[in-house]
């Protein structure tokens, strides 16, 4: 039996307007929209009605870089299917699309296979599947067809990590003509890994062990370079181009420049290269492990070019690239030699509020909010208008938001299953009180009341930004 319910009372806020509304959902589905307090909003009867006067109603995020179980390093990433998209339901995003990965020697298949076991029944909201290309050949390139057919339209590859997901440039080409003919889109981890590798090397040996050198040693002139290059491939190839985690303004400068000349380029940006920084690489005592990720953190100067980004649109999509790694017994692994300390930060639960921060600072609009986090990622990897916005027939992935609630962020109270908060102590203004997945209650004021399971996976149509 589905229960209909009423959203009263709140502004809902999509990435085109603002409106005082109520929201009829019937059959895990938007029904209809009506202005608050007209005959026909007053005629709607329901089994739930939900009041969210003073607070905004808004859809349901989607995260469109998340690593769950993900193997790195000798260990894996500390947050299950079922662990991280509890805690992403917690913060307000109600889709995340993770990471399937293809080992060298093994067929696509075989790893989105894995990847739909580890996801399957264990998740409280929806999911869909990036596949990570990390062996490119012909068996691989057909497969790439057959993916793009069921669902699974875009493929990640690597500049960096040489002998782990590497592709050099003859690889990545291929791999983008194939994505031209097929629809699909090439999502690319831009840094010069094999120059990278040179200076690592040259810093252990100088006994640069620190986890400050991670980010010394990745340099922003090396992620800039490879975004360059690209930019390159994916014009020869005639194919489109995300770029994935972009933390340099050098590289937001290359993206911009390709944008100008017309080309199909995204770039998609993280909270932690918007709140944090170098400094946080160099806090003492092993702690700037924490905030080991790959791209690295940049010196405070970044920040603003990247909101600048976001603003003008030379930056799409704000996504988390959540893999974390506890600090005990996991970035310790890198004590004495920053190069083994696994990459990856926890942030599935924080990105919408974080984000909010940025429209009560002054960074960007609310309408802006809700474009960076829910409607371009969903239409950028094909799942709109079903996710990202509040509309007739769009699914009732809606959330309840305070926006004067205040918050202090901390490990003691967030959800992930993670040791630390990388945002620990940051005050907060608006939080998430209410969220539905699909029509159903997965957190109701401010209690846990989904499950396991409910989350289905989607199979996604291809990038809806294409000239």
């Amino acid at each position: 039996m589905s229960t209909r319910t009423v959203i009263r009372g709140g502004l809902v806020i999509t990435a085109s307007d603002e409106l005082h509304a109520d929201v009829l959902i019937e059959d895990g589905r938007i029904a209809a929209l009506a202005t608050s307090g007209t005959t026909v909003a007053e005629a709607w009867t329901a089994e739930r009605v939900i009041d969210a006067t003073g607070k905004y109603v808004i859809p349901g995020g989607v995260d469109a870089h998340t690593h769950m179980e993900m193997p790195f390093g000798g260990t894996k990433a500390a947050d299950t299917f079922e662990t991280g998209t509890r805690a992403a339901a917690w913060g307000g995003t109600t889709t995340i699309v993770d990471f399937a990965i293809q080992s060298v020697g093994g067929a696509l298949r075989e790893g989105l296979d894995a990847w739909h076991a580890k996801a399957e029944g264990n998740c409280a909201i929806d999911y869909g599947f990036h596949m990570i290309v990390s062996d490119v050949n012909e068996d691989t390139l057909k497969e790439m067809d057959l993916l793009v057919q069921e669902g699974v339209t875009s493929f990640k590859q690597f500049m960096a990590y040489p002998g782990v997901f590497y592709s050099d440039d003859g690889q990545i080409l291929r791999a983008m003509q194939r994505a031209a003919d097929n629809g699909g889109l090439i999502m690319m981890h831009a840094e010069n890994g094999i120059a990278i590798d040179v200076l690592v090397e040259q810093a252990l040996a100088r006994g640069e062990t620190d986890p400050r050198y991670h980010g010394e040693v990745r340099k922003a002139l090396l992620e800039a370079e490879a975004t360059h290059r690209a930019i390159k491939l994916a014009q020869v190839a005639g194919a489109p181009l995300y770029v994935v985690h972009v933390s340099a303004m050098e590289a937001v400068a290359e993206l911009a420049r390709a944008r100008d000349e017309g080309l199909n380029v995204f770039g998609e940006t993280c909270p932690q290269y918007l709140f944090l920084s170098t400094d946080n690489l160099a806090e003492p005592d092993f702690e700037g492990a924490k905030y080991v990720c790959s791209t690295p953190l940049r010196p405070k100067q970044h920040q603003a070019k990247l909101w600048q980004g976001l603003r003008t649109n030379d930056l799409q999509v704000v996504s988390t690239d959540h893999c974390p790694f506890c600090f005990v017994g996991q970035k310790e692994l890198g004590r004495g030699d920053f190069s083994k300390i696994p990459n990856g930060m926890p942030g599935v639960e924080n990105r919408m509020d974080l984000l909010h921060q940025g429209v009560v600072d002054g960074h960007i609009s609310r309408r802006r909010w809700i474009e960076i986090a829910c409607a371009t990622p969903a239409r950028m990897f094909g799942l709109y208008p079903k996710k990202g916005t509040i509309a007739p027939g769009a699914d009732a992935d809606v959330v309840i938001y305070d926006p004067t609630a205040e918050q202090t962020v901390s490990a003691e109270t967030h959800h992930m299953n993670v040791d630390y908060s990388a945002y620990e102590g940051k005050r907060l203004t608006g939080r998430v009180e209410t969220v539905l997945s699909r029509g159903e209650l997965v957190i109701t004021e401010r209690e846990y009341t989904g499950r396991a399971g409910h989350g289905v996976y989607t199979p996604r149509s291809t990038c809806q930004y294409l000239n």
